[in-house]
C-alpha cells in the first residue's frame, strides 16, 4: 500500500499537463497510447499471439497528428482504412502468422489508441477545462474505491475477474466521483452542477467497467500486470485503463448533452 501511494504521488506532476493542456496534453496522451499499446501487445505475446507493434505505434502517431491538424472526417476514414489494410497485409505471411495476430493488432489500435484520443478531443471542444472531469471520474473513482474497499470491503464484486475488488469499494468509488465532479461544477459554474453530478455517477461506472475490461484481458493473457513501469501499480495501461472508458464518455456527454 505504501509503495502504491508513493508511486501515485510521483505521478502528481502530470496534473500540470491538465492546466496547460494544448500540445502538452496531446504529447502526454500520445506517449501513453504508444506505451499502452506496446504493453497490450506484449500481453498477447504471452499466449502466443503476435500483433504488429509497428502498426500500433504508427497508428497512434497518425491519429494524434490528424487531431493536431484538425483533419476532416475523410482523413479519419482514410486512417482507419489504412489500419485495417495494414493489419490484413500483416497476415499475408501465412506460414508465420495467424488470424489472431491481425485481429489483436486492430483490437489494440481501437482499444488503446482510439479510446485514449478522446481526452485530447475534449480539449478541442472549446471547453478544454472539462478534461479535468476525466481525472475526477477515473482516478477519483480509483482512489475512493481503493480506500473504501481497504477499510470496508466485505463482499466481492467480480471475484473471477478481479478478486480484490469489492461491492463496498465500487460504491465508495461512485460516491467519491460524484462528490469531486459536483464540487468541480460548483467552482466552474453552478449551472453545470447537475450535469457534472451525472458525469460523476456514470463516469465512475464507466471507469470501473474500463478497469474490469482490462482485468478480463489480463486473465485471458495469463498475466498479473501489463508492465512494471510504475511500482505498486504495474504498467502504464494498468494505471490508465479506466481513462480509456471515461474519456470517451465525458467527451460524448459534452458534445451531445451540454453543448
Amino acid at each position: 500500500m505504501k509503495v502504491r501511494i508513493l508511486s501515485g504521488i510521483v505521478l502528481l506532476p502530470l496534473l500540470a499537463v491538465l492546466y496547460f493542456r494544448g500540445i502538452a496534453l496531446l504529447i502526454v496522451c500520445l506517449l501513453i497510447a504508444i506505451i499502452g499499446v506496446r504493453e497490450f501487445y506484449k500481453g498477447f505475446e504471452a499466449v502466443g499471439i503476435k500483433p504488429c507493434g509497428s502498426i500500433g505505434w504508427l497508428s497512434a502517431v497518425g491519429l494524434y497528428a490528424l487531431i493536431l491538424l484538425k483533419a476532416d472526417l475523410n482523413m479519419y476514414l482514410l486512417w482507419f482504412f489504412a489500419i485495417i489494410t495494414a493489419s490484413m497485409l500483416y497476415m499475408f505471411k501465412i506460414e508465420e502468422r495467424q488470424l489472431a495476430d491481425g485481429m489483436a493488432t486492430v483490437t489494440g489500435v481501437i482499444y488503446i489508441v482510439v479510446l485514449s484520443s478522446h481526452a485530447v478531443l475534449i480539449d478541442k471542444t472549446g471547453a478544454g477545462i472539462l478534461v479535468w472531469l476525466v481525472v475526477f471520474t477515473a482516478f477519483g473513482t480509483d482512489i475512493f474505491a481503493y480506500f473504501s474497499g481497504y477499510f470496508f470491503g466485505k463482499h466481492k464484486l467480480c471475484p473471477k475477474i478481479s478478486p480484490k475488488k469489492t461491492v463496498e469499494g465500487a460504491i465508495g468509488g461512485v460516491l467519491g466521483s460524484i462528490a469531486l465532479c459536483t464540487f468541480f461544477g460548483y467552482l466552474a459554474s453552478e449551472v453545470w452542477i447537475p450535469h457534472f453530478a451525472l458525469i460523476g455517477l456514470f463516469g465512475s461506472i464507466a471507469a470501473q467497467a474500463g478497469d474490469l475490461t482490462a482485468s478480463v484481458f489480463k486473465r485471458k493473457m495469463g498475466i498479473k500486470d501489463y508492465g512494471n513501469l510504475i511500482p505498486g501499480h504495474g504498467g502504464v495501461l494498468d494505471r490508465f485503463d479506466s481513462v480509456l472508458f471515461t474519456a470517451p464518455f465525458v467527451y460524448y456527454y459534452i458534445i451531445l448533452v451540454i453543448f
